[in-house]
């Protein structure tokens, strides 16, 4: 284990950042502490484009058009936004189906904040298939990961960039990878709470060391992450 936590904190090194970030992510004061716009950002994301490039850009747009307008005030306003108006922000029709979905379900539990974590403290990873927001259409593990650590879950994201780097850092200490997504989140949490860190420090680590062009994205959305 000592070779382990000298790996980690190699990595954790280049971003001190991160512990200020993730007390935000578990606080649910991301985007301003509005719910809307993270439930909005995880349904963006789930499809896979460049978080700081595509991604932002377009909650913040978001943002501008409906929210700071008074168009989409709460989750039961984007519950029942028409598709065709949302989609003049972001074209992906699947994402709006998403974003609806989860905001008609947490605009049943109370509004913003308060209702993202009412819903995230009674979620469970385990069957989490079987979870009101799990079953959701489009809605895969990485989705409910995303939204439970919004929600104040110290947990992990199973995607392609956390897993390669988590199991990387295993494969350097001489220790086994974790396949299975679920195996994976279990094996991730024990790594960082063992190492002394939280989960979601480890995560969002991953993504943070990750080069672009000739920085880290650390360094190069700096002011980026300071939003959000």
């Amino acid at each position: 284990m000592p070779l382990l936590k000298r790996i980690v904190d190699g990595y954790m090194m280049k971003v001190p950042e991160v512990r200020e970030l993730c007390d935000r992510c578990l606080k649910t004061k991301r985007w301003g502490g509005n719910a809307v716009l993270m439930v909005v950002d995880a349904a963006f994301t789930s499809i896979g484009l460049n978080y700081f490039t595509a991604v932002v850009p377009k909650v913040e747009e978001f943002d501008r058009v409906f929210v700071k307008t008074g168009k989409i005030k709460n989750f039961a306003d984007l519950a029942e936004a028409n598709i065709s108006e949302l989609r003049k922000v972001w074209q992906n029709q699947r994402s709006w189906k998403i974003a609806r979905g989860i905001a008609a379900h947490l605009s049943t539990l109370g509004d913003g904040g308060a209702a993202l974590r009412k819903w995230a403290k009674d979620s469970r990873l385990e069957k989490w298939w079987e979870d009101p927001i799990g079953r959701i259409s489009g809605v895969g593990l990485v989705t409910f990961q995303y939204l439970r650590m919004m929600g104040g879950v110290d947990t992990v994201m199973p995607d392609k960039i956390v897993k390669r780097v988590i199991n990387g850092i295993l494969a350097q200490a001489g220790l086994e990878p974790a396949k299975d997504d679920l195996e994976f989140i279990k094996r991730a949490e024990e790594v960082a709470l063992s190492c002394g860190y939280r989960p979601i420090e480890l995560c969002w680590m991953t993504w943070l060391v990750q080069p672009e062009g000739k920085m880290m994205r650390i360094r190069k959305y700096h002011d980026i992450l300071s939003k959000i």
